[in-house]
């Protein structure tokens, strides 16, 4: 019981993102600006000024601090999401990470060993590069409109014991699908991912 009650705040996870999306509905051109996020420990390239919505994620029986910062570009949301765990919750990183990555890699019907991904690095603030892993999904089509995401989740320890868990991602939404490794590929994707920092 304590697992299925865990895992349906994440479920909520998509209601999250939808009411940030509906946030940043506008769609202003490339409007490229470096972000800081100090509260949360990263600075991050946005292709405009996003919105931030800051609200606490109940998992476990405890209460975690969660951010989204997204803008939404024509037909693309481009997203940060944060986690942040204290040193007495870094117990529960391994497995929050995994059910945030279960819940949006299912929803493409695909899992961390048959999804499409790339290895590739990130550029810390102190310019060291430790590996990541980007997944290039492609989501059930509803008929209406097709959906691809490029998603990169990075762990990061912070000096007090604790752990940010961050969720990088542009979702696109078209009439028509795309290949999703070569569509996000493009710069515009790729400034995005490149240009995170966390600290």
């Amino acid at each position: 019981m304590g697992r299925a009650l865990s895992k349906q705040p994440l479920h909520r996870l998509g209601v999250f993102l939808a009411f940030a999306f509906l946030l940043a509905a506008c769609s202003p051109k490339l409007d490229w600006r470096t972000v800081q996020s100090s509260q949360e420990g990263y600075s991050a390239l946005f292709p405009g000024k996003p919105e931030k919505i800051e609200r606490r994620l109940p998992y476990q029986n405890q209460e975690i601090p969660q951010t989204l910062e997204a803008v939404k570009i024509e037909d693309d949301i481009y997203s940060v999401s944060t986690i942040h765990l204290s040193k007495d919750q870094i117990a529960l990183a391994p497995k929050l990470l995994e059910q945030l990555q279960n819940n949006l890699l299912g929803r493409a019907g695909v899992n961390t060993e048959t999804a499409i991904s790339e290895n590739t690095f990130y550029q810390t603030a102190n310019r060291q590069r430790p590996p990541a892993k980007d997944y290039f999904l492609e989501f059930k089509s509803t008929g209406a409109v097709e959906q691809s995401m490029r998603v990169r989740w990075i762990t990061r320890v912070t000096p007090n014991n604790g752990a940010w868990i961050y969720q990088l991602s542009v979702l696109h939404t078209a009439p028509a699908r795309v290949d999703a490794r070569k569509f996000f590929s493009e710069e515009a994707y790729s400034n995005f991912f490149d240009e995170f920092h966390p600290e």
